[in-house]
């Protein structure tokens, strides 16, 4: 199929060059004249303009917008439905909020031009490991598409299947799954990064414990000096709590066992914020959740080595760049 890429950042360009690795014809745009001749060369139809992105796309066009959440998408999903047609679709691929998905989607509605939201999953690794894709909005739009979400999602891959899956059909052991109407999408997507959050952060006390079990304080016959790369290593091979933000922290701290190359300054994205809004809406208790989220707000005042490990599984799986320390 014929699909546009609009942003080819950290994960809009690798997925331009997934889809093209399965055969699709990716035509692709981004600000930067650099960054699209970069995608050109491995076989995308690059465009400087949206002008030229849109008359490229043959109808029915079919556009992924993957840019920042919030002002930028906004604008680039207006831009593009000035220029597109009835019977067009537009996928928002970032980490949109979930109620702007309804809005924008009754909007375009009005134009018949189709609108999912998809949230993505997969960082800067999805090129090879592929991507776990939340999706929302017509049924029949999305399975008319399916053959791009099938080439960006992983597959089954080496994962053992879920006793009795056998028996039940879909997509979801694939790796993408449709969710529902509009918002649903990124609603699940917003869910799955707010236990991201509290995964992180279970990870980073439980070791900012073990580094510290040998702090002056405690009785001498009571310190232990622990190699904290060790353990993770350890946890790796057959315990419960193994996982890929394990593999991470692990790869991470044999890199540099001190973490010192993190500040702990950790940000947060948006999609921690909203889960507890929405959990707020519902009436639905988060106590770690929301506990989470509140350490990645204290990160930005006082670092400790928990932090340091939040900021280096935040780099590892998604590129992140520490914002600057606040004091």
């Amino acid at each position: 199929m014929q699909i546009g890429m609009v942003g080819l950042g950290r994960m809009g360009g690798n997925m331009a060059r997934r889809l093209m690795r399965g055969g699709h014809e990716v035509v692709a745009y981004a600000r930067t004249a650099k960054t699209v001749q970069e995608v050109a060369g491995t076989g995308a139809v690059g465009t400087v303009t949206l002008d030229d992105f849109v008359a490229k796309l043959k109808a029915p066009r079919v556009a992924w917008v993957m840019v920042p959440a919030g002002a930028a998408t906004e604008q680039v999903v207006l831009d593009l439905a000035r220029r597109m047609s009835p019977g067009d679709t537009l996928i928002d691929g970032g980490n949109s909020y979930f109620k702007d998905d309804v809005r924008r989607s009754r909007a375009l509605r009005d134009k018949k031009i189709n609108y999912l939201d998809v949230g993505t999953s997969g960082g800067v690794w999805g090129l090879e490991r592929g991507y776990c894709l939340m999706i929302g909005g017509d049924r029949a739009v999305v399975e008319r598409l399916d053959p791009i979400f099938r080439t960006l999602a992983p597959g089954m891959g080496t994962i053992p299947r879920t006793p009795g899956r056998e028996q039940i059909d879909g997509t979801a052991e694939r790796g993408y799954l449709y969710c529902g109407p509009s918002g649903a999408g990124h609603f699940v997507k917003m869910v799955h990064n707010g236990i991201e959050y509290g995964l992180m952060q279970a990870y980073a006390e439980g070791l900012d414990i073990l580094k510290n079990a040998n702090v002056k304080e405690l009785p001498e016959e009571l310190r232990y000096d622990f190699h904290i790369a060790d353990i993770t290593e350890l946890w790796r091979r057959g315990s419960v709590v193994s996982s890929w933000l394990l593999d991470l922290t692990a790869q991470a701290l044999v890199e540099n066992p001190a973490l010192s190359n993190y500040t702990g300054v950790v940000a947060d994205s948006g999609e921690g914020r909203w889960t507890i809004m929405a959990a707020i809406e519902e009436a639905v208790p988060c106590d770690v959740l929301s506990a989470s989220l509140y350490a990645r707000f204290r990160s930005r005042q006082a670092h400790t080595f928990a932090e340091r490990v939040l900021s280096a599984m935040r780099h590892k799986f998604g590129g992140h760049v520490e914002p600057p320390t606040g004091g």
